[in-house]
């Protein structure tokens, strides 16, 4: 056998392996972009209801003032103000995700604040008047749990500020798994 033929060979041979781990390694960028494109799509879920008896046991005095009685904390008071980490916000309540890190920025009024939601299926606004001029307020979809207010000075791209409690919130950085959502039965 001549040393051409002996290249083709072994090119064909390296060729023939390497296809295969070419197709495995394509494949496993699909799985990954579409794991990706998953956690990016809004969960389906079941609304979470409780008897105000069945929250009291489940959440500190502080989180039961703002989530069940739209409480507010006062400003300075959370140390997710000042948390920046790659990670995913989530309701206190029920653990269902609100906001990421990535959406995160200092508004300088001492609460956590984001530009976006993580989802729009995943909060309800309504108009409240607490204050005698109207704003905005949002909750937790899935717990009705109240989580702060959104205003028209953020930054861009959506010039939202979506200003947070932080007691209403818990913090998962990008190396722990999500936990599984909350079921009445959890509480």
């Amino acid at each position: 056998m001549t040393g051409k033929a002996m290249s083709r060979r072994r090119l064909l041979a390296s060729a023939g392996l390497a296809l295969p781990m070419v197709w495995i390694a394509g494949r496993s960028g699909q799985a990954l972009a579409a794991s990706i494109a998953a956690a990016s799509e809004p969960l389906s879920f079941d609304a979470l209801e409780l008897s105000d008896s069945r929250w009291r046991e489940a959440l500190s005095p502080q989180a039961f003032r703002v989530l069940r009685d739209e409480g507010t904390e006062p400003a300075g008071s959370s140390p997710l103000d000042s948390v920046y980490d790659p990670g995913t916000y989530i309701c206190a309540g029920c653990f269902l995700p609100l906001f990421s890190s990535e959406h995160k920025f200092d508004s300088g009024t001492g609460w956590p604040s984001f530009w976006r939601p993580l989802h729009e299926a995943h909060i309800d606004t309504k108009r409240d008047f607490k204050l005698i001029w109207p704003r905005t307020e949002y909750h937790c979809a899935r717990c009705n749990g109240h989580q702060g207010h959104v205003f028209d000075d953020g930054p861009e791209p959506t010039g939202q500020r979506w200003c947070n409690n932080g007691v209403a919130l818990k913090f998962i950085p990008d190396t722990e798994p999500l936990p599984a959502l909350r079921s009445a039965s959890d509480l």
